[in-house]
């Protein structure tokens, strides 16, 4: 396939470029930004990157650089957007209308512009974060305002893809570690035991869905390669470790602790506030449809990404 993806130096863009690379896909990687704006880890992953596919800098989905990279191109086969406004995303404050305005940008010029490249799939990125996403509790609201816009996002791209008579799928995200990225839950984790410290799980009793990256872009090729053959709306919504946070976190310290050679430990808060759904998971495990994933060595593989990362 031809694909032009946006949203390249996140964690899972990163991941998702280069498992499409892998398999045999023609990927052009669009860039918010220039490189030189990129720091630590993302800078990493954007200069990867640049050695693995062609990168267009400052060439943000619907900008005129990124209607001209559409125009120049003969024939596209999926679009794979992967770019939205993450600023401030924890933040009660965030701007659903400004993130909107962001993800969609001149959504009908970029379609069009698809569509005279032949182009009629569009794949996008969506959130467990969003209402009606996955399973779990209180009815399934938007965690956040970040959530109530990426929903409010997938409801303009369906509307748009379907009178531009395009097919849409959307591959839904839980919570993912692995290496790059981003400072997030694991990487506290890590980050406080190399510090020789024992990190404190605020949370261990809400039950989440963390995934490795390296499987959960396995299911992002597979779901791009079927979605490119499909004449209807899909959906996927890949399932790693279904448990509560405090479990997951046990997991974590139990499989690094003998690959770092270095103690664990942790110490769990007595949650009694839930200001978040308790449960919120996804609907389609995905381990049993790669059988060449080896766990083991995904776990090796994170070991000796936090040594370089994290041991000076």
């Amino acid at each position: 396939m031809k694909i032009i993806f946006t949203g390249s130096s996140s964690f899972t863009g990163y991941w998702f470029i280069k498992t499409l690379a892998e398999a045999g896909h023609s990927v052009i990687a669009t860039f918010r930004g220039n490189p030189e704006i990129y720091e630590g880890v993302r800078k990493q992953r954007t200069a990867a990157l640049i050695d693995m596919v062609p990168c267009f800098f400052d060439c943000s989905f619907g900008s005129s650089a990124f209607l001209n990279l559409l125009d120049k191109e003969e024939k596209i086969d999926l679009i794979c957007h992967h770019d939205a406004c993450v600023t401030d995303y924890k933040s009660p404050d965030f701007d659903v209308t400004a993130a909107l305005a962001h993800n969609t940008h001149n959504i009908t010029q970029v379609l069009n512009a698809a569509r005279q490249r032949l182009c009629s799939h569009l794949l996008l990125t969506g959130s467990i974060f969003e209402p009606d996403e996955g399973e779990g509790s209180d009815g399934l609201p938007a965690f956040s305002p970040y959530g109530l816009s990426k929903g409010l996002t997938a409801e303009m791209f369906r509307f748009y893809t379907g009178r531009e008579k395009m097919i849409m799928g959307k591959f839904v995200i839980s919570n993912t570690f692995g290496p790059y990225e981003e400072s997030r839950f694991t990487s506290y984790l890590i980050k406080t035991w190399f510090e020789g410290k024992t990190p404190l799980v605020m949370t261990p009793d809400y039950i989440r869905d963390n995934i490795h990256v390296s499987l959960l872009a396995r299911a992002y090729v597979r779901f791009a390669e079927k979605l490119i053959r499909s004449d209807k709306y899909q959906t996927m919504h890949p399932s790693g470790y279904c448990e509560p946070q405090g479990s997951f976190a046990t997991r974590f310290a139990t499989e690094l602790s003998g690959r770092l050679a270095m103690h664990c430990p942790l110490e769990f808060a007595r949650q009694e506030d839930f200001p978040e759904p308790k449960v919120r998971i996804n609907t389609d495990p995905v381990a049993n449809l790669f059988p060449d994933w080896n766990e083991k060595k995904a776990w090796d593989e994170l070991a000796r990404y936090y040594k370089k990362a994290y041991r000076h």
